[in-house]
Protein backbone atom coordinates (compact mmCIF):
# COMPACT_ATOMS: atom_id res chain seq x y z
CA UNK A 1 0.00 0.00 0.00
CA UNK A 2 3.12 1.97 0.38
CA UNK A 3 4.20 4.48 -2.29
CA UNK A 4 8.43 3.50 -2.96
CA UNK A 5 9.48 5.62 -5.51
CA UNK A 6 8.63 5.35 -9.21
CA UNK A 7 8.00 2.15 -11.67
CA UNK A 8 6.65 0.93 -14.76
CA UNK A 9 5.33 -1.62 -16.11
CA UNK A 10 4.34 -3.43 -19.83
CA UNK A 11 0.87 -3.49 -21.55
CA UNK A 12 0.16 -5.52 -24.26
CA UNK A 13 -3.24 -6.26 -26.43
CA UNK A 14 -4.99 -8.65 -28.89
CA UNK A 15 -2.06 -11.29 -29.30
CA UNK A 16 -5.07 -13.23 -30.79
CA UNK A 17 -3.35 -16.10 -31.86
CA UNK A 18 -5.51 -16.89 -35.22
CA UNK A 19 -6.79 -13.47 -36.47
CA UNK A 20 -3.95 -12.88 -38.92
CA UNK A 21 -4.60 -15.89 -40.99
CA UNK A 22 -8.58 -15.16 -40.59
CA UNK A 23 -8.33 -11.71 -41.53
CA UNK A 24 -6.28 -12.07 -44.53
CA UNK A 25 -8.41 -15.11 -46.19
CA UNK A 26 -11.60 -13.01 -45.27
CA UNK A 27 -12.75 -15.53 -42.70
CA UNK A 28 -12.72 -14.68 -38.94
CA UNK A 29 -15.24 -17.35 -38.27
CA UNK A 30 -13.17 -20.55 -39.33
CA UNK A 31 -9.99 -19.07 -40.73
CA UNK A 32 -8.10 -19.28 -37.53
CA UNK A 33 -6.32 -22.64 -38.07
CA UNK A 34 -2.63 -21.25 -38.12
CA UNK A 35 -0.94 -18.93 -36.26
CA UNK A 36 2.94 -19.55 -36.70
CA UNK A 37 3.31 -15.55 -37.48
CA UNK A 38 1.59 -14.70 -34.09
CA UNK A 39 3.44 -17.11 -32.24
CA UNK A 40 6.88 -15.92 -33.62
CA UNK A 41 5.05 -12.32 -32.07
CA UNK A 42 4.70 -13.19 -29.09
CA UNK A 43 8.20 -14.57 -28.69
CA UNK A 44 9.44 -11.67 -29.97
CA UNK A 45 7.36 -9.45 -27.39
CA UNK A 46 8.37 -12.32 -24.38
CA UNK A 47 12.17 -11.22 -25.84
CA UNK A 48 11.62 -7.57 -25.68
CA UNK A 49 10.49 -7.71 -22.15
CA UNK A 50 12.95 -10.25 -20.16
CA UNK A 51 15.66 -7.83 -21.62
CA UNK A 52 14.56 -4.65 -20.07
CA UNK A 53 16.29 -3.55 -17.05
CA UNK A 54 15.41 -2.35 -14.56
CA UNK A 55 12.96 -5.23 -14.90
CA UNK A 56 9.29 -3.97 -15.23
CA UNK A 57 6.99 -4.62 -11.98
CA UNK A 58 4.39 -6.60 -14.23
CA UNK A 59 2.94 -7.76 -17.87
CA UNK A 60 -0.80 -7.03 -18.55
CA UNK A 61 -2.34 -8.60 -21.33
CA UNK A 62 -5.17 -6.78 -22.52
CA UNK A 63 -7.73 -9.59 -23.74
CA UNK A 64 -8.21 -11.82 -26.65
CA UNK A 65 -5.35 -13.90 -25.79
CA UNK A 66 -6.17 -15.91 -28.97
CA UNK A 67 -8.85 -15.73 -31.66
CA UNK A 68 -11.00 -18.80 -31.34
CA UNK A 69 -14.27 -18.19 -29.53
CA UNK A 70 -15.59 -20.37 -26.91
CA UNK A 71 -16.06 -23.85 -28.10
CA UNK A 72 -14.61 -23.44 -31.39
CA UNK A 73 -12.00 -25.77 -32.83
CA UNK A 74 -8.94 -24.44 -32.50
CA UNK A 75 -8.91 -22.92 -29.23
CA UNK A 76 -7.50 -24.95 -26.88
CA UNK A 77 -4.32 -25.25 -29.42
CA UNK A 78 -4.22 -21.82 -29.35
CA UNK A 79 -4.52 -21.42 -25.64
CA UNK A 80 -1.76 -23.99 -25.21
CA UNK A 81 0.90 -22.58 -27.44
CA UNK A 82 0.20 -18.80 -26.24
CA UNK A 83 1.00 -20.85 -22.65
CA UNK A 84 4.08 -22.15 -23.81
CA UNK A 85 5.79 -18.80 -25.15
CA UNK A 86 4.48 -16.95 -22.04
CA UNK A 87 6.01 -19.58 -19.73
CA UNK A 88 9.70 -18.32 -21.07
CA UNK A 89 8.69 -15.16 -19.10
CA UNK A 90 11.57 -13.80 -16.83
CA UNK A 91 10.26 -15.54 -13.40
CA UNK A 92 10.77 -12.30 -11.37
CA UNK A 93 7.65 -10.45 -13.89
CA UNK A 94 4.09 -11.79 -12.89
CA UNK A 95 1.70 -11.86 -15.80
CA UNK A 96 -1.56 -10.27 -15.56
CA UNK A 97 -4.87 -11.57 -17.76
CA UNK A 98 -7.94 -9.83 -18.56
CA UNK A 99 -10.31 -11.15 -20.25
CA UNK A 100 -11.71 -10.24 -24.32
CA UNK A 101 -14.60 -11.09 -26.32
CA UNK A 102 -12.20 -13.76 -27.89
CA UNK A 103 -11.71 -15.27 -24.25
CA UNK A 104 -15.47 -15.57 -22.94
CA UNK A 105 -17.48 -14.64 -25.88
CA UNK A 106 -19.34 -11.68 -27.37
CA UNK A 107 -22.03 -12.51 -24.92
CA UNK A 108 -20.60 -14.19 -22.21
CA UNK A 109 -22.12 -16.89 -20.08
CA UNK A 110 -21.36 -18.16 -16.46
CA UNK A 111 -20.05 -21.45 -18.55
CA UNK A 112 -17.65 -19.39 -20.80
CA UNK A 113 -16.25 -17.03 -18.15
CA UNK A 114 -15.97 -20.31 -15.36
CA UNK A 115 -13.68 -21.95 -18.49
CA UNK A 116 -11.52 -18.65 -19.15
CA UNK A 117 -11.33 -18.33 -15.08
CA UNK A 118 -10.05 -22.00 -14.70
CA UNK A 119 -7.25 -21.70 -17.58
CA UNK A 120 -6.39 -18.10 -16.90
CA UNK A 121 -7.36 -16.59 -13.88
CA UNK A 122 -10.17 -14.32 -12.16
CA UNK A 123 -11.77 -12.23 -14.74
CA UNK A 124 -11.84 -9.66 -12.46
CA UNK A 125 -9.98 -8.59 -9.44
CA UNK A 126 -7.93 -5.96 -7.79
CA UNK A 127 -3.72 -5.65 -7.14
CA UNK A 128 -1.36 -3.38 -5.58
CA UNK A 129 2.02 -2.04 -6.62
CA UNK A 130 4.30 0.34 -4.42
CA UNK A 131 0.89 2.39 -3.18
CA UNK A 132 -1.21 2.71 -6.75
CA UNK A 133 -4.40 0.38 -6.72
CA UNK A 134 -5.28 -1.69 -10.57
CA UNK A 135 -8.18 -2.62 -11.11
CA UNK A 136 -8.84 -5.26 -14.02
CA UNK A 137 -12.14 -4.96 -15.09
CA UNK A 138 -14.54 -8.15 -17.42
CA UNK A 139 -15.12 -5.43 -19.94
CA UNK A 140 -18.10 -8.08 -21.93
CA UNK A 141 -20.07 -7.51 -18.81
CA UNK A 142 -20.61 -3.92 -19.60
CA UNK A 143 -20.89 -5.13 -23.87
CA UNK A 144 -23.47 -7.86 -23.34
CA UNK A 145 -24.67 -9.76 -20.17
CA UNK A 146 -28.10 -10.49 -21.18
CA UNK A 147 -27.20 -14.54 -20.57
CA UNK A 148 -25.44 -13.56 -16.93
CA UNK A 149 -26.88 -10.65 -15.74
CA UNK A 150 -26.11 -11.81 -12.20
CA UNK A 151 -22.66 -11.96 -12.61
CA UNK A 152 -23.01 -8.02 -13.93
CA UNK A 153 -24.09 -7.58 -10.98
CA UNK A 154 -22.11 -8.63 -8.79
CA UNK A 155 -18.83 -7.06 -10.63
CA UNK A 156 -20.85 -3.43 -9.88
CA UNK A 157 -20.90 -4.44 -6.68
CA UNK A 158 -17.61 -5.85 -6.15
CA UNK A 159 -16.08 -2.70 -7.62
CA UNK A 160 -17.90 -0.53 -5.63
CA UNK A 161 -16.54 -2.05 -2.74
CA UNK A 162 -13.04 -1.66 -4.25
CA UNK A 163 -13.58 1.83 -4.93
CA UNK A 164 -14.42 2.35 -1.20
CA UNK A 165 -11.28 0.66 -0.24
CA UNK A 166 -9.01 2.89 -2.37
CA UNK A 167 -10.55 5.62 -1.06
CA UNK A 168 -9.93 5.03 2.82
CA UNK A 169 -6.43 3.70 1.59
CA UNK A 170 -5.08 7.14 0.05
CA UNK A 171 -3.84 5.41 -2.84
CA UNK A 172 -1.00 7.42 -5.01
CA UNK A 173 -3.34 6.72 -8.55
CA UNK A 174 -5.63 3.90 -9.38
CA UNK A 175 -5.39 2.38 -12.79
CA UNK A 176 -7.91 -0.11 -14.45
CA UNK A 177 -7.43 -2.59 -17.35
CA UNK A 178 -9.99 -3.72 -19.30
CA UNK A 179 -10.30 -5.15 -23.33
CA UNK A 180 -12.72 -2.73 -24.88
CA UNK A 181 -12.54 0.49 -24.24
CA UNK A 182 -14.75 3.10 -22.82
CA UNK A 183 -14.06 5.20 -25.71
CA UNK A 184 -11.78 5.83 -28.91
CA UNK A 185 -10.98 8.99 -28.97
CA UNK A 186 -13.96 11.43 -27.97
CA UNK A 187 -16.58 10.39 -24.50
CA UNK A 188 -19.76 11.24 -26.83
CA UNK A 189 -18.36 9.48 -29.74
CA UNK A 190 -20.95 7.29 -31.05
CA UNK A 191 -21.37 3.22 -30.35
CA UNK A 192 -19.86 0.48 -32.03
CA UNK A 193 -18.25 -2.76 -32.16
CA UNK A 194 -14.44 -1.29 -30.83
CA UNK A 195 -16.08 0.99 -27.98
CA UNK A 196 -18.96 0.23 -24.78
CA UNK A 197 -22.58 1.52 -25.61
CA UNK A 198 -22.78 5.63 -24.41
CA UNK A 199 -25.29 4.90 -21.55
CA UNK A 200 -22.96 2.44 -19.92
CA UNK A 201 -20.30 4.57 -21.07
CA UNK A 202 -21.49 7.72 -19.27
CA UNK A 203 -22.04 5.73 -15.99
CA UNK A 204 -19.00 4.06 -16.00
CA UNK A 205 -16.63 7.20 -16.96
CA UNK A 206 -19.00 9.46 -13.88
CA UNK A 207 -18.05 6.50 -11.63
CA UNK A 208 -14.20 6.44 -12.43
CA UNK A 209 -13.90 9.87 -12.57
CA UNK A 210 -16.23 10.71 -9.17
CA UNK A 211 -13.11 7.75 -7.63
CA UNK A 212 -10.54 9.82 -9.14
CA UNK A 213 -9.41 6.82 -11.66
CA UNK A 214 -5.97 8.20 -13.55
CA UNK A 215 -6.18 5.89 -16.35
CA UNK A 216 -8.02 3.31 -17.80
CA UNK A 217 -5.63 0.76 -20.54
CA UNK A 218 -7.39 -1.03 -22.90
CA UNK A 219 -7.12 -3.13 -26.75
CA UNK A 220 -9.55 -4.86 -28.88
CA UNK A 221 -8.98 -1.69 -31.59
CA UNK A 222 -6.04 -3.38 -33.02
CA UNK A 223 -4.81 0.24 -33.38
CA UNK A 224 -3.33 2.94 -30.96
CA UNK A 225 -5.88 5.48 -30.05
CA UNK A 226 -7.63 7.62 -26.84
CA UNK A 227 -8.68 10.34 -25.27
CA UNK A 228 -9.42 12.09 -22.02
CA UNK A 229 -12.51 12.71 -19.57
CA UNK A 230 -12.49 14.85 -17.07
CA UNK A 231 -8.73 14.20 -16.55
CA UNK A 232 -9.45 10.27 -16.96
CA UNK A 233 -7.56 9.38 -19.92
CA UNK A 234 -8.69 6.39 -21.82
CA UNK A 235 -5.64 4.88 -23.62
CA UNK A 236 -6.07 2.00 -26.33
CA UNK A 237 -2.99 0.01 -27.60
CA UNK A 238 -2.79 -1.68 -30.54
CA UNK A 239 -2.13 -5.10 -30.90
CA UNK A 240 1.10 -7.62 -30.24
CA UNK A 241 -1.11 -9.62 -33.19
CA UNK A 242 -2.84 -8.36 -36.22
CA UNK A 243 -2.95 -4.71 -37.29
CA UNK A 244 -6.24 -3.77 -38.50
CA UNK A 245 -4.61 0.13 -38.53
CA UNK A 246 -1.14 2.05 -39.59
CA UNK A 247 0.75 0.64 -36.01
CA UNK A 248 2.91 -1.62 -35.69
CA UNK A 249 3.21 -5.01 -33.74
CA UNK A 250 3.84 -3.31 -30.16
CA UNK A 251 4.06 -2.83 -26.57
CA UNK A 252 3.29 -0.19 -24.33
CA UNK A 253 5.95 0.89 -21.50
CA UNK A 254 3.68 2.86 -18.53
CA UNK A 255 5.88 4.90 -16.14
CA UNK A 256 3.94 6.02 -12.69
CA UNK A 257 5.27 8.52 -10.86
CA UNK A 258 4.13 9.95 -7.43
CA UNK A 259 2.37 13.05 -10.03
CA UNK A 260 1.40 11.01 -13.31
CA UNK A 261 1.42 8.73 -15.17
CA UNK A 262 3.20 8.59 -18.61
CA UNK A 263 3.06 5.76 -21.40
CA UNK A 264 4.83 5.40 -24.48
CA UNK A 265 3.76 2.50 -27.43
CA UNK A 266 6.88 0.89 -28.57
CA UNK A 267 7.26 -1.71 -31.67
CA UNK A 268 8.47 -5.09 -30.71
CA UNK A 269 11.58 -4.34 -32.55
CA UNK A 270 12.40 -0.87 -31.18
CA UNK A 271 11.36 -1.99 -27.67
CA UNK A 272 14.02 -5.65 -28.50
CA UNK A 273 16.78 -3.76 -30.09
CA UNK A 274 16.61 -0.30 -28.02
CA UNK A 275 15.45 -0.84 -24.98
CA UNK A 276 12.79 2.04 -23.12
CA UNK A 277 14.42 5.70 -24.11
CA UNK A 278 16.30 7.97 -21.54
CA UNK A 279 13.64 10.24 -20.90
CA UNK A 280 11.16 7.57 -19.45
CA UNK A 281 14.05 5.50 -17.47
CA UNK A 282 15.38 9.39 -16.12
CA UNK A 283 11.42 9.67 -14.70
CA UNK A 284 12.13 5.95 -12.30
CA UNK A 285 15.10 7.81 -11.45
CA UNK A 286 13.71 10.53 -10.16
CA UNK A 287 12.47 10.82 -6.44
CA UNK A 288 15.00 7.56 -5.56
Amino acid sequence: YQWKGPFYFIQGADPQFGLMKAWTHGDTNNGDDEWGEEIKLAEQAVQAINKLNPKPKFFVLCGDLVHGMPGSRWKKNQEQDLKDVLKNTDQDIPLVFVSGNHDIGNTPTRETIDEYCKNWGDDYFSFWVGGVFFLVLNSQLYFDSSKCPELRQAQDAWLDEQLAVAADQKCKHIIVFQHIPLFLSKPDEDHDYFNLDKSVRQEIMEKFHKAGIRAVFSGHYHRNAGGSYKGLEMVVSSAIGCQLGQDTHGLRVVVVTEEKVVHRYYSLTELGSHGIEKELLDLLAEQK
